[in-house]
């Protein structure tokens, strides 16, 4: 036997019987049986005493520790009974009390997650219904005016017409977008490496937002020297979406007169990206959700700025896609930078 705690306890017991046992040395004395033979029969009866309270303290022992066992390690006492004995009769106490506690801790942190993953369950399904609520009922409302007879003014009909077909093209934005998270997330959607060079992508973001910079008067630039290509490996369309979205929130919340900076950086083995605008910038409390579907840090005014709140979702999405990771600091009425990485061209 190997646990340490039944041979201690048994040397215990063991003992007070070696003390109890001089009466009975005393009265084998007495009845002249003879020194050798009186001690003999003592240290037998200590022996067999010793060897059935470890026997029985460990049966004891094994039949506590092995519902536990069943518990922690899902080993039913049936059918695996021989291999869960030998697990117990090779296993000290207290690396029983380690994994129990381990176990305990596992699951109380897999208990948290539950939970976590429950709120954000809840928070998102208000959220889509938030989101689809809304151009949802705009649609209801210009219609209806419209079959009340404002089909037949000349001043309303095509406005409203117009109008309808906005929120219609929201909810399909939203929608579509949920669909390429759903297809990122579960590896249905594939990427599509290829060498490419990003001072050139960059350029091709920059000619799309330029009328809606020239509108907020902010100016779009590269932060680094841009006289040679930077070539990486990913996928061009995918991280043309990431750009186009980065840059787009850089011009959104930016401030008039303001810069949206765009500079690549050598990390040897990658390329690091860094889009950073001089605007409103966050406090630090919103950075770690911000990446969370829906998470608008300012609801009405990023509803205002238009977009579905999903964009920062699938650039998290689409850059984990690439194994590699992004990044965020910003600090409120300074500006916001974005980081990520990218492989270099093979």
């Amino acid at each position: 036997m190997n646990s340490y705690a039944a041979k201690r306890l048994a040397l215990y017991i063991t003992s007070l019987l070696l003390i109890s046992n001089f009466g009975f040395y005393l009265i084998l004395s007495e009845k002249d049986y003879g020194l050798f033979f009186s001690v003999i029969f003592i240290i037998l009866f200590c022996a067999i005493s010793y060897i059935l309270v470890v026997f029985i303290l460990n049966r004891y022992i094994n039949d506590k520790i092995k519902p536990i066992y069943k518990t922690i390690r899902d080993v039913p006492i049936s059918g695996k009974k021989n291999k869960l004995l030998e697990q117990i009769s090779t296993t000290n106490i207290t690396d029983v009390q380690k994994e129990v506690e381990e176990w305990a801790k596992n699951q109380t942190e897999e208990i948290t997650r539950l939970k976590d993953l429950e709120r954000y369950r809840k928070e998102f399904v208000g959220n889509v219904s938030h989101e689809l609520k809304t151009p949802i009922f705009n649609i209801q409302g210009y219609v209806l005016t419209l079959l009340d007879g404002g089909i037949d003014d000349p001043k309303i009909n095509k406005l409203y017409l117009q109008r309808t077909e906005k929120s219609i093209d929201r909810m399909i934005s939203i929608v579509e977008d949920l669909e390429s998270i759903t297809k990122l997330e579960s590896g249905e959607l594939k990427i599509n490496l290829a060498n490419f060079d990003l001072v050139r992508l960059t350029e091709d973001v920059f000619d799309l937002a330029q009328m809606m910079a020239n509108e907020r008067s902010i100016s779009l630039e590269f932060a680094t020297k841009t006289d040679k290509a930077v070539m990486v490996n990913a996928d061009k369309k995918r991280i043309m979406e990431v750009m186009n979205n980065l840059v787009g929130n850089g011009i959104k919340y930016g401030k008039k007169w303001g810069q949206v900076k765009v500079g690549f950086y050598d990390l040897h083995e990658t390329i690091l990206i860094e889009v950073s605008d001089n605007g409103i910038g966050m406090e630090k409390k919103n950075l770690p959700r911000i990446f969370e579907r829906f998470y608008r840090v300012d609801k009405s005014r990023s509803r205002e700025q238009g977009g579905t709140g999903l964009g920062l979702s699938i650039v998290k999405h689409i850059i984990e896609a690439h194994d590699q990771t992004i990044n965020v600091k910003s600090v409120a009425d300074k500006g916001t930078t974005f980081t990520f990485t990218l492989e270099k061209a093979k």
